[in-house]
C-alpha cells in the first residue's frame, strides 16, 4: 500500500518513453484534515461549558440558594433571639439588685408611669419630671433598651400619658412601635427609644385599679413577697413602654401595630409568633402569645377568661393571623 507520499510523486509511465518528468501532481489527502477547533493546543478549543452545562450550573447555585438563605435567615432570627434575651437577663439582675436593696420595692412612688424612667436609665420623681438626676441608681440601661430585632422608631401612632402631682401636671409623650420597631418617649426630651414595656401593675399594687393612697406614694409593697413568682410578668417585648392588660382583653385582629392598648401591645410577632419575657423570679423565657392571657398579669387578672381553654375558648375566636399558636 502507497504510503502518502509516495502518493503524491511524479512516476514514469509506459506514455512517458523519454524517462521526463510530468508536471507536479497536486496531491489531495483521502482523509480530511482535524479541524482546528479540536486540536488540544489550539487556543480556541478552551474549556468553556456547553449551554446546557451552564444551565445546569444555574440550576444547581439556585438550589442551594433555595435551601441557605432560610436557614440563614433563621439563624439571624435565632441569634436576635438569643440577644434580646440577654438583654432581659440584665434587666433581671439589675432589678434584682434593686428590689434586694430597698425591701423589695420597685423604683416607684406607688405610681405605675414612673417606671418608665426606670427603662430610660434614670429614677425621676412624679413631681419633676425635667429634673436632672444621676444614672439609675448606677445602673446603665440605655444598651439594653432594644431588643435587635426592633431597633428604630417608626410612626405607628402615638401615646400619651399625664400625671398629677403636688407640684401640677406633667405628661408624657411619644409614638408606638410595632413588632419590627421601637418606641419612643419624645417628651420630656431628649428623645429616647426602647423595645420593652413593663407590667403596670407591678408598679401600683398589683391590682387593675391603682389606690388613692399609692398614687401619694404613701404605701409600697414588698414585690418578692408575692407566691408564683415565675408566673408573673414583668417585663416583655412590647409596642409601649408599660401597659396595663385589663384595658384591653380581646387579642389584635393585626400584628401589635399603631401600638394598641392593654395585652395587644405585647402580642406582636417579633420573635416566631412569640415574644420575650422576664418574670419575676427573674427567670427569661420565650412567651407564645396566646400564654399572654393566662399569665398572672395582677390579684384581679382573670387567668380563665374567654379566651383561654379553661374559659372555653374555640379556634375561630382567635384572629387568622393567631390560630396556628398553641391554646393555653
Amino acid at each position: 500500500m502507497e504510503t502518502e507520499s509516495e502518493r503524491c510523486q511524479p512516476k514514469r509511465t509506459p506514455a512517458n518513453r523519454t524517462g521526463t518528468l510530468r508536471a507536479p501532481i497536486l496531491c489531495v489527502p483521502t482523509d480530511p484534515p482535524r479541524p482546528i477547533v479540536n486540536n488540544q493546543s489550539s487556543i480556541i478549543n478552551s474549556h468553556a461549558f456547553t449551554l446546557i452545562e451552564l444551565l445546569v450550573v444555574i440550576a444547581v447555585i439556585a438550589l442551594l440558594m433555595a435551601i441557605l438563605i432560610p436557614a440563614l435567615q433563621r439563624a439571624r432570627r435565632q441569634a436576635r433571639t438569643v440577644v434580646c434575651q440577654s438583654n432581659l437577663r440584665q434587666w433581671a439582675m439589675t432589678l434584682s439588685a434593686y428590689t434586694e436593696e430597698h425591701n423589695g420595692h420597685f423604683p416607684s412612688s406607688g405610681n405605675r408611669n414612673n417606671g418608665i424612667w426606670m427603662l430610660r436609665g434614670t429614677f425621676i420623681g412624679d413631681e419633676d419630671p425635667n429634673a436632672d438626676h444621676t444614672a439609675f441608681h448606677g445602673f446603665t440601661t440605655r444598651r439594653i433598651a432594644l431588643c435587635p430585632a426592633a431597633t428604630k422608631p417608626f410612626r405607628n401612632g402615638t401615646f400619651r400619658i399625664s400625671q398629677s402631682g403636688t407640684e401640677g401636671t406633667w405628661r408624657i409623650e411619644g409614638e408606638a412601635g410595632s413588632s419590627t420597631d421601637a418606641w419612643q418617649v419624645l417628651v420630656p426630651g431628649p428623645p429616647f427609644a426602647g423595645s420593652y414595656g413593663y407590667n403596670g401593675s407591678l408598679f401600683h399594687g398589683f391590682t387593675a385599679m391603682e389606690q388613692p393612697r399609692m398614687r401619694l406614694g404613701k404605701v409600697f409593697f414588698n414585690v418578692l413577697s408575692m407566691r408564683g413568682l415565675a408566673s408573673i410578668p414583668v417585663m416583655l417585648d412590647s409596642t409601649t413602654p408599660m401597659s396595663d392588660p385589663f384595658i384591653s382583653m380581646s387579642p389584635p385582629m393585626g400584628d401589635g401595630r399603631h401600638g394598641g392598648a392593654g395585652l395587644n401591645r405585647y402580642c406582636i410577632d417579633r420573635h416566631g409568633l412569640a415574644v420575650n419575657g422576664m418574670f419575676l423570679d427573674w427567670s427569661v423565657r420565650k412567651v407564645e402569645l396566646k400564654e399572654l392571657w393566662v399569665l398572672n398579669w395582677a390579684y384581679d387578672f382573670d387567668r380563665a377568661g374567654p379566651y383561654t381553654r379553661a374559659g372555653g375558648v374555640q379556634p375561630d375566636d382567635w384572629p387568622k393571623w393567631m390560630r396556628s399558636c398553641k391554646d393555653y
